[in-house]
């Protein structure tokens, strides 16, 4: 995700990665070994965007485009959805926009073949083997190395409100488990995953890197799977801790709240004005709670309000980054954050379909296809031709 010359010092650029889930229309079952020719299809036809295996076959990852702007993250994330869905329906598979399936089970699923997948197999055993997992990153391009790391250690108080947002992962194994976002819990089982320690300068960063290289912990800064994380290889700092939304209305609401936050906590960093950094322990409190209750949480004010309801935060948040927002274009995007927290996400739709089927009668594994078919048709939803 390169970031194109500007003479604007807030200039910036976006991408956006997503992790499907590769279902048999028949049974709703993750299909393991799905036929090769949905990633021919979409490596012919890919454009400027990328289309690749997930560690396991049941999932196709794309990457959008590099965009100027949040309108064109839209128009993007409607070009990649509609190639790997018509990919997928052409080799007799249905695509599916949610971080968890609702009842596929691990066991069944095949690693993809490679080297790296292998190694990552025999290195984190069992870890990696329930890891049937699927994410959204976001990729904001911006700034110098220095001013990226001080706004991405920023951005770290912010992420529990990123993650609720984007919420669509509460069942895992055939069951409720609890949580909106069951993913980062099976996620947290592998190393260096959750939040990143404060951090002042790339050098700094740069260091830490180095030193994990040198007692062989990893090979490169990828390894690194926490929530948010500055990429080496391009000018951006990634968004990690958000689960895939089932609708591209959602997603793009997710990417415009990014982008404003990230532009006015440079315009304060360029003034020397970022705020206070909270203890990242109570900022990891503040993500389990995200975590574990959606739009519904009642998340901790590090200001000194204690708890505060999310739907306060995000109005008072959203009202703050309305300058950004104009400045990006973006400001409809933002405000749908509001919508979101009022009428509920991907998660909340999945339990309430359910309880809804269970209620009018169905199995538990009746209801949970129902809840799948409801997540295939939130993906298509948005794409002109295929969201009827």
């Amino acid at each position: 995700m390169t970031q194109g010359m500007s003479e604007d010092p807030l200039a910036m650029t976006l991408g956006v990665e997503e992790e499907f889930f590769l279902v048999d229309p028949g049974t709703r079952d993750l299909l393991p070994d799905p036929d090769r020719g949905i990633f021919e299809d979409c490596e012919n036809n890919r454009g400027p965007h990328k289309v690749v295996a997930e560690f396991l076959r049941s999932q196709i990852e794309t990457t959008t485009r590099v965009c100027q702007s949040v309108a064109e993250v839209r128009e993007a994330l409607v070009e990649t959805r509609r190639l790997v869905i018509n990919a997928a329906a052409n080799h007799g598979a249905a695509v599916m926009a949610a971080s968890t399936h609702p009842f596929a089970a691990w066991r069944n699923q095949v690693v993809t073949a490679g080297r790296r997948y292998e190694q990552f197999a025999t290195t984190y055993q069992q870890a990696v083997r329930e890891l049937l997992v699927g994410g959204m990153h976001v990729h904001a391009g911006f700034g110098d190395a220095d001013s990226r790391i001080r706004v991405m250690t920023a951005l770290r108080q912010h992420l529990p409100l990123l993650h609720a947002l984007s919420a669509s992962s509460p069942f895992s194994g055939g069951g409720e488990t609890g949580f909106k976002s069951y993913r980062i819990t099976l996620f947290s089982s592998l190393p260096r995953t959750g939040l990143p320690a404060p951090l002042g300068t790339w050098d700094e960063f740069d260091r830490l890197v180095s030193e994990y290289q040198r007692l062989e912990f990893i090979q490169d800064s990828t390894e690194l799977w926490w929530h948010i994380r500055p990429s080496r290889a391009y000018p951006t700092v990634e968004l990690r801790i958000c689960d895939i939304c089932h609708t591209i209305e959602e997603a793009v609401c997710v990417v415009a709240l990014y982008a404003t936050l990230v532009r006015r906590l440079l315009r304060l960093d360029m003034e020397g004005r970022l705020p206070p950094e909270p203890p990242t322990e109570l900022i990891a409190e503040n993500c389990w709670l995200a975590q574990r209750y959606g739009v519904l949480a009642f998340l901790g004010n590090t200001g000194g309000k204690g708890r505060m309801d999310i739907d306060e935060l995000a109005h008072s948040l959203v009202d703050d980054l309305t300058e950004d927002a104009r400045a990006l274009h973006c400001e409809p995007e933002l405000r749908h954050a509001l919508n979101v927290i009022r009428n509920g996400t991907g998660a909340d739709r999945q339990i309430d379909h359910f309880r809804l089927r269970r209620l009018e009668g169905d199995s538990d594994p009746e209801a949970l296809r129902e809840v799948v078919d409801l997540v295939v048709k939130d993906t298509r939803r948005g794409i002109p031709g295929l969201d009827g």
